[in-house]
């Protein structure tokens, strides 16, 4: 049956449960999707808590599944402390079924976790691939350090499923930068359809301005969802406090995640610096980092796109357990010259950090250390995503998309 343009759907999944960087993403792709092609109607699952604190373009909605939140040792645990984990992923995983089955979707979009947070859309990918639905994973262009990749791999045949369900595997960034299955076992058959589409471009949303948005100079120190980043707001601060000729402005935003105690502590230490602004959360993130001079950041993925996107200077301290994502993604983008990078046991010294952030405003940007950045992800699947409609349907009116 061929679907009509107005008719034309794409369901993501986002597991989210740490952070915001999975929704932020898929949000990124949502919208520049529906901006290309009127008429096409986007569903995101979102197990994240904060979900509804950012505004969706119209056709473009998101579902809210049960938060699971996963803790800093790796493990999982309810947020509802009353409800077990168990059947919590039973909810998740009826409602993502239920979803699918209602929304009939063309394309399914699984954002980096191949069969859902414990296994729970295995179910629905089963199901969709028999209706026929395009499925596509999206992965970060790091994932992890392959021996703790393969280890969590290899325990649930995920490198076989994927090859059994998937159709198409986004890798969100250029061949050159990195290749998130490095060091693994990876199938022909799935390397072929592998397609590194370029990291994904960031721009300010027009017409809304962010509450916080300043004209003045100042550094941007932001911690992405802020659960595991009071470490690096400290150490800036301790800089501070340690270096009396460090007076560039900062605003620090601390992130939704953070704990309230670390936050309260961070609130209270940051009145006592007159240089420091402090903000918990900011949704038009996009806006304070382009009206920065510079950015300090842990260095996840949506940051970094952010950072290129909008051509900062930036000095990043990755969070280097229980994943060496962000660890191995600020080696190589210091190897290519593109950021300043401190290991976190050297931003703990004060008189490191004040120099690195004093160094900070007059550090070249990424655009002038001659890599060439490879921001072309949302034109790639735009133009991916209308080839595959277009195929189902002769009735599409492709808009702007070629």
């Amino acid at each position: 049956m061929s679907r009509r343009l107005e008719d034309a759907r794409i369901l993501m999944y986002s597991h989210d449960t740490f952070g915001l960087g999975h929704l932020r993403r898929c949000r990124a792709i949502a919208h520049a999707l529906v901006e290309d092609y009127r008429g096409l109607n986007i569903l995101i699952i979102s197990g994240a808590t904060i979900a509804g604190a950012f505004d969706y373009r119209a056709r473009v909605d998101f579902v809210k599944i049960p938060s699971v939140i996963k803790l800093r040792n790796g493990e999982y645990t309810s947020l509802a402390s009353h409800i077990d984990l168990h059947e919590t992923l039973k909810m998740r995983e009826s409602s993502i079924r239920h979803t699918a089955e209602t929304f009939q979707p063309d394309i399914f979009i699984v954002d980096k976790e191949p069969m859902g947070l414990k296994g729970e859309v295995e179910d629905t990918l089963a199901y969709l691939k028999a209706q026929g639905t395009v499925l596509v994973l999206g992965l970060r262009e790091i994932m992890d350090a392959p021996h703790l990749l393969e280890a969590e791999w290899k325990k649930n045949s995920i490198m076989q499923k994927i090859d059994q369900y998937y159709d198409s595997v986004w890798v969100y960034g250029p061949p050159d930068f990195y290749d998130p299955l490095v060091g693994l076992d990876v199938p022909a058959s799935l390397r072929r359809k592998m397609d590194f589409v370029g990291f994904l471009q960031r721009s300010v949303s027009k017409g809304k301005t962010s509450i916080n948005a300043r004209k003045d100079n100042y550094l941007l120190v932001t911690t992405g969802g802020g659960g595991d980043g009071s470490d690096l707001v400290h150490d800036v601060m301790n800089a501070y406090e340690a270096d009396p000729t460090l007076t560039q402005k900062a605003l620090v935003v601390l992130g939704p995640y953070m704990p309230a105690a670390e936050r309260a502590k961070l609130v209270q230490k940051g009145e006592a610096i007159p240089y420091i602004e402090v903000i918990e959360f900011d949704n038009h993130m996009e806006e304070l980092i382009d009206g920065a001079t510079g950015v300090v950041a842990m260095g996840g993925y949506n940051t970094y796109c952010e950072i290129l996107s909008f051509d900062k200077p930036a000095l990043i301290v990755p969070r280097v357990a229980p994943r060496e994502e962000q660890l191995l993604r600020a080696q190589r983008a210091s190897e290519l010259g593109l950021v300043d990078m401190l290991l976190p046991e050297q931003s703990a010294d004060p008189t490191v950090m004040a120099e690195a952030l004093k160094r900070l405003p007059s550090r070249l940007p990424p655009s002038k250390t001659g890599s060439n950045m490879r921001l072309e992800g949302l034109d790639h699947i735009s133009q991916t995503v209308g080839r595959w409609i277009d195929g189902r349907s002769s009735h599409l009116a492709l808009v702007g998309a070629e």
